[in-house]
């Protein structure tokens, strides 16, 4: 088969379709019928240096896949397969991969360090391959550079697969020791030393001792620094990279280094070529970042218990960094506005910038101001495209007070420069300027307006002027009107936008038609515009929106009745029918949440719900998203009467809970499966069998993303208020998932933030289910057949009591769940919530919290519980 593999993976690269295809069957057989034979030829063909190095990559990476997949539950299934291989054919593999590090070629040496961590990342957690890292180690002695370059590349991939438990602390330093020596200046081989500092940066999260020891922290922080000068770009750049990611893992331990990394910084921004300079600039935005959320955290407020102390090093900077970014502003590129994912120093410094505003907030404005009042009128466009940059980058952050007057006296300018200025450049940045200066300095919470009668007109008029502009100025307009109209969302009955209501809207829908409206995101753009506009709208703008709807529908009508497309112009379909959906949805709640229009809207219910379903019909996941969403809204506006529909709408729902893959669309199926139960309350009872069984479906799967575990528990809760004691028959399914999950989730290994926020979302789900069942029996005969539950209810309250780690909503459904338990049960529920350990230290806690929420819960518990213990 030797031969044969190498002309079968040469023949899967082939350009000739069949030839390929024929290939990708063969391996597709190979590995069916004998894995281990297969991944033994791979790992012999990727080690033999006689072979042609496009065989040895394709082997490699065919070897790769075969050890990690992107979904979670695939990667398990091959981390299984791999350890329950022969352990002889493991060891001829690794042997054969090992022995590829020293190949003369590049492609192949690279291939083989990753598969190494790969397998590293499956067999070092369960204490195999133990020699693997001492082997690697011994090679770094090699003098071949290739061999060393190789060796540490390996080490580099290996610490981005492990975590750092699973490697001894006298490993981890050897392995540094080894990267870091790599990095020095006398590392004769720039491949060796490129090498090296990119592990290092791999290598920063097992660096915790190390960081942790003066002698070796200034020994890592003095070869990196040496490393940002190296005359080779790209190890340079790397070296920036392992600054930038250290700023955020060791901020606490930067001091003493700070003056220097500011001098080299400085250097690379004003000097250096752009990749490198782009992460010098990037490592001030770390600091930043790290900075915010430290004073986010504390409210400014610094006790001696603060995990980490702000050190201010922005705030210290101030003088030398914001002339340094503002002269970054000058160097945008002539294209950057059309190109979606530019990305340049210009934009790099105006985010730093912007950053370092929302950090020192008014110390900022000051010495941002004279360069703003400098520039803003130079007959050179960079010069005031800079000057505007500045300005709209320093809106959040500082004060209203600060900032008002400055823009009080710059509104004008900018609304002449959007409509007059000859450069697009300056016209694009003047729209966002006026976008931030609406969404930062305009609203019910801002105490002097800098909108007024008097310019508001002038304001809409410029906008919606400048909607006609090209693509990139509009849907900057766009943007603009969006914050506008939101900063008007509770001014009572009467909009400021109210006597334009009628122009805005047509403006936008027209903008919706430009035949360029497919570049910049214009489109979309203006949907979310007109969406906000309906959606902030009052009372007295009701019929113009009454009027948009047969509008709306035509259109999504119109997309409906298209056939033949090409793949690309499908793609456009799909994306405005999304759009279409999302805002009818709008539309659906604004017209349905208030008396005086629902009636008049529920006439073309029948013609919605119809269009509706003809969207299901397109294949597209985003599309089938919008349109639940909006069927959602449409059922809570319907109320009862939305059972007319749900014939044709179940085959539907149920395909929405069975969509795994696109677990987007099952999450939100879930959700419309609540609001189904709070519109047809007992007459969703004909649906529940077939609803109940896709649910208990999803929890048992292992390939469902655990994202939509909880709402599914919550909707649990939400079927039995909806069908009350007729949950009985549900009651034996649902209550032991209920049991499992809830000891999984009440001693959760919450290692890392992620990890504990799910853990309340599923505390939180599971308590809301018991809650809902609760509530759904409250009343009914058969109370008595949740009596055998209460004991587990209780006890994961305790649970939860003395883990210590509940969020505030978590803890608000928990004492819930203990007043509905006291509720419903009654006297049964009395001598149980007397035995229970902390019920009582839970509701004292509960009844003295400042979050009114909590307080509010547990007053209606208390009283529920006196009432069960007395009865």
């Amino acid at each position: 088969m030797a031969m044969e593999v190498t002309q079968i993976l040469l023949n899967a690269q082939s350009v000739d379709g069949s030839i390929r295809k024929h290939a990708e069957e063969s391996l597709k057989q190979f590995q069916e019928q004998n894995l281990p034979a297969f991944l033994l030829s791979l790992s012999s063909e990727l080690a033999n240096n006689e072979k042609p190095v496009d065989s040895r990559k394709l082997a490699g990476l065919i070897l790769k896949n075969a050890l990690d997949a992107k979904e979670q539950h695939r990667k398990n299934e091959l981390v299984q397969r791999w350890l329950s291989l022969d352990m002889g054919v493991k060891a001829q593999i690794k042997s054969y991969l090992l022995q590829t590090l020293s190949s003369p070629v590049n492609d192949a040496r690279s291939t083989a360090s990753q598969v190494i961590a790969k397998i590293a990342g499956i067999e070092l957690p369960q204490k195999q391959w133990p020699e693997l890292i001492g082997s690697l180690l011994s090679n770094i002695h090699q003098l071949q550079p290739h061999v060393k370059q190789a060796t540490i590349e390996t080490l580099g991939y290996l610490c981005e697969e492990v975590s750092p438990q699973v490697v001894d602390q006298d490993q981890v330093n050897k392995i540094l020791t080894a990267v870091v020596q790599g990095m020095n200046a006398s590392e004769g081989s720039p491949d060796v030393r490129l090498a090296a500092t990119r592990a290092l940066y791999n290598a920063l999260g097992f660096a915790q001792a190390n960081f942790s020891n003066d002698m070796e922290r200034d020994y890592i922080m003095r070869v990196v620094c040496e490393a940002t000068l190296s005359p080779v770009v790209k190890i340079r750049q790397a070296a920036f990279e392992c600054l930038v990611a250290i700023s955020s893992t060791y901020y606490d331990k930067l001091a003493s280094y700070m003056q220097d990394i500011f001098n080299i910084t400085a250097k690379a921004v004003r000097e250096d070529e752009e990749p490198v300079a782009l992460q010098a600039i990037e490592f001030w935005s770390s600091i930043c970042d790290e900075e915010i959320d430290i004073l986010d955290e504390y409210g400014g407020e610094f006790t001696a218990d603060s995990d980490i102390p702000c050190f201010y090093f922005i705030k210290q900077a101030l003088p030398a960094l914001v002339p340094m970014l503002l002269e970054t502003l000058l160097k945008q590129e002539e294209d950057q506005d059309q190109d979606e994912g530019a990305w340049n120093l210009a934009m790099a410094g105006g985010t730093c910038l912007g950053l370092v505003a929302r950090t020192v907030g008014d110390d900022i404005v000051p010495l941002v101001m004279p360069f703003i009042e400098e520039n803003i009128t130079k007959p050179d466009w960079r010069q005031r495209e800079a000057a505007t940059y500045a300005f709209g980058s320093i809106l959040e952050g500082p004060s209203p007070d600060k900032l008002t007057p400055i823009v009080n006296v710059a509104l004008n300018f900018m609304l002449t420069a959007l409509m007059k200025d000859p450069n697009n450049h300056v016209k694009d940045t003047t729209a966002w300027t006026l976008g931030r200066i609406f969404e930062f300095l305009h609203g019910s919470t801002v105490e002097t307006p800098i909108i007024t009668q008097e310019n508001c007109q002038q304001i809409l008029t410029v906008l919606l002027q400048s909607m006609k502009d090209v693509p990139n100025v509009a849907e900057k307009a766009c943007g603009a009107l969006y914050f506008l109209a939101q900063g008007y969302e509770d001014v009572g009955p009467a909009s400021p936008l109210s006597p334009y209501f009628q122009e805005i809207i047509q403006a936008l829908l027209t903008v919706t038609h430009r035949e360029d409206a497919g570049e910049s995101r214009l489109r979309t753009a203006a949907y979310e515009t007109l969406n906000e506009v309906v959606r902030c709208s009052t009372d007295e703008t009701a019929p113009i929106v009454m009027q948009l709807v047969p509008v709306i529908m035509m259109e999504l009508h119109q997309t409906l009745e298209v056939q033949k497309l090409s793949s690309d112009e499908r793609e456009k379909q799909n994306e405005l029918q999304g759009l279409l959906c999302g805002c009818l949805q709008v539309i659906i709640q604004k017209l349905g949440s208030s008396e005086t229009t629902k009636y008049a809207f529920l006439q073309y219910a029948d013609q919605i719900m119809d269009l509706f379903l003809r969207v299901f019909a397109c294949r597209n996941a985003t599309v089938h998203e919008e349109a639940m969403l909006a069927i959602g809204a449409l059922a809570y506006a319907t109320g009862a009467n939305f059972v007319k529909y749900m014939q044709g709408f179940y085959p539907y729902l149920e395909m929405g809970l069975q969509n795994f893959e696109e677990y987007q669309v099952c999450a939100i199926t879930v959700g419309v499966v609540g609001d189904l139960c709070r519109a047809l309350e007992d007459k969703i009872l004909p649906f529940c069998d077939g609803i109940m069984t896709q649910l208990l479906k999803d929890l048992s799967s292992n390939q469902l993303h655990r994202s939509v575990k909880p709402p599914i528990f919550s909707c649990f809760g939400d079927i039995a208020l909806a069908i009350g004691e007729s949950f009985e028959k549900y009651l034996i399914y649902a209550m032991p998932m209920l049991q499992s999950a809830a000891e999984l989730s009440a001693h959760a290994a919450t290692a890392d933030d992620e990890m504990l926020e799910y853990t309340n979302q599923l505390r939180n789900g599971i308590l809301e289910a018991y809650s809902g069942i609760l509530q759904g029996f409250k009343n009914s005969p058969k109370t008595q057949l949740l009596l055998p539950y209460a004991p587990h209810v209780l006890q994961f309250l305790d649970t939860l009591y003395n883990e210590k780690d509940m969020d505030d909503t978590v803890m608000k459904t928990a004492i819930g769940v203990l007043g509905d338990l006291a509720d419903t049960l009654g006297s049964h529920a009395g001598p149980l919530i007397n035995q229970s350990v902390s019920s009582k230290d839970f509701l004292e806690e509960c009844l003295s919290s400042d979050d009114h929420l909590i307080k509010e819960a547990a007053d209606w518990a208390k009283l529920a519980i006196s009432r069960a213990i007395a009865g």
